[in-house]
């Protein structure tokens, strides 16, 4: 992260990269903080009472009802019509990813999890996650659920449906969906942090400012 000519923070890198799924080690390795990642293949949506199933299904030795390898999780709550026996998304806007903090550093060791996406960014423990095993926060814009409905092809099956529409396992088939930009990279590079930092030292700067006129 640098500072651009007006004194505010400027990304590191500004690639487009188009991804496939399930993600290769290597692709998602290469990826910093900035870039903007466009996906195709499959997401699957997982809210808090998900991840916690995944937990206990794990725990249990018990296998989770989707191959997760390789492919991203969506923190989503999508609003999902059943209509002539197929499903069709009408909304699929991000959730705060900090609700899945307790569980996510576990998921993505164990089930091999290579993006996250959500809005909000990660906790620390989830941050160690992604840099021990290379994993990468993709961040979408809070808001745009009916665009990201667009960028879906086709709901290719869900799983504990009876956890409630927006809890449930939604696999989703996606052309190009994003953009997504990478906040926290497998690298130990975090955007929210460092724009956080950035904010709190003008603060400070201010508060000294003005505790000197006094």
């Amino acid at each position: 992260m640098g500072k651009g000519e007006d004194g505010g923070l400027r990304l590191r890198s500004t690639r487009e990269v188009k991804l496939e799924t399930p993600m290769a080690s290597d692709e998602v390795r290469s990826l910093r903080v900035g870039d903007v990642v466009y996906i195709s293949g499959t997401l699957v949506t997982a809210r808090d009472r998900a991840h916690k199933r995944m937990m206990d299904y794990i725990e249990c030795g018990k296998p989770l009802p989707v191959d997760m390898h390789g492919i991203p999780i969506y923190h989503c709550g999508p609003i999902v019509r059943r209509t002539n026996r197929r499903w069709i998304v009408i909304s699929a806007g991000p959730t705060t990813s900090m609700r899945m903090e307790p569980y996510e550093g576990y998921v993505i060791r164990r089930l091999g999890i290579p993006m996250i996406i959500g809005k909000g960014g990660m906790g620390e423990e989830t941050v160690r996650a992604m840099e021990e095993f290379g994993a990468v926060y993709g961040a979408f814009t809070g808001g745009a659920g009916a665009l990201a409905a667009t960028l879906i092809e086709r709901v290719a099956g869900v799983e504990w449906l009876d956890l409630g529409m927006p809890e449930a396992l939604w696999i989703l088939e996606v052309k190009d969906f994003g953009p997504l930009v990478v906040a926290i990279d497998s690298h130990g590079n975090n955007l929210f942090m460092e724009v956080y930092r950035e904010a709190r030292g003008r603060v400070d700067e201010i508060i000294r400012r003005i505790e000197h006129k006094v």
